[in-house]
């Protein structure tokens, strides 16, 4: 399906980045691994892909390492077809004792970096009249939830970005979509699950009950490799008329 395309998937050694790194792998694209990770770390999750596979380390924290993503993943595996910009952190707290250094790296990684890798990626897209940008943003692009201010801001700033380099890139064989999951089983979310288990006596599975039911009607933590799968469609061919969503796949939450 993705044969002769190379994708660049962004926090792409565990969670949500790695399936859809190996289900890219899958579908015949060649991937570079981006982490934060040293080589001899990242490097051997790369080679387990089943395709051509490189590992690149970039901090997207910082302005400049996040700018030269895409150059570097050039060199490593050649012309970037697909991007993937999945790298996020996240940190729960009320607005008012909100770090502002918090605050600007949530801002940095989860929004910046996938400007800064749009910018470098798209050129090189449309001179080869042929692109795919994903970018995975969150029920909390579309939505809010209390506690999560710099996380709203950074994924509805996503969509909107998105939305607008769709616009800028219509009629070049582009497509720039967002993927919105809902409660995913990552370490991400780890942590509001372990507060809600210590609330049922530190039993996991009633507290991923308790955080399920309050947002998520299908009542199931999702698994990662369901995201994969909707990026590899979104980077078909069957989606080349898709621009410019924001996809929720959230178990029925944005319905209610």
């Amino acid at each position: 399906m993705l044969e002769g395309r190379t994708a660049l998937v962004t926090g792409s050694t565990q969670g949500i980045g790695l399936a859809i790194a190996q289900a890219l792998a899958r579908s015949g694209a060649q991937v570079v691994v981006h982490g934060i990770e040293d080589a001899d770390q990242g490097g051997p999750i790369a080679a387990q892909l089943p395709t051509r596979s490189a590992y690149v380390r970039a901090n997207l924290a910082h302005a400049d390492e996040a700018a030269g993503l895409v150059a570097a993943a050039t060199r490593a595996l050649g012309p970037i077809d697909i991007v993937i910009n999945n790298a996020g952190i996240q940190h729960t707290c009320a607005i008012e004792s909100f770090p502002a250094e918090r605050w600007d790296a949530i801002l940095a990684i989860n929004l910046s970096s996938a400007f800064h890798t749009m910018k470098a990626a798209v050129p090189g897209m449309r001179e080869r009249g042929w692109g795919r940008i994903v970018n995975i943003a969150s029920v909390h692009g579309l939505v809010a939830s209390v506690n999560k201010a710099a996380y709203l801001a950074a994924k509805h700033g996503l969509v909107g970005l998105s939305k607008g380099v769709a616009l800028e890139t219509a009629t070049q064989g582009i497509t720039v979509n967002c993927i919105c999951p809902g409660w995913t089983d990552t370490v991400l979310i780890q942590p509001q699950i372990e507060a809600r288990a210590a609330a049922h006596g530190g039993d996991r599975a009633a507290g991923v009950r308790d955080l399920l039911r309050e947002k998520q009607p299908n009542l199931t933590l999702l698994p990662p490799e369901r995201i994969g799968d909707v990026a590899v469609f979104l980077c078909s061919e069957a989606a080349a008329g898709i621009t410019g969503v924001a996809l929720p796949v959230d178990g029925g939450w944005t319905a209610q």
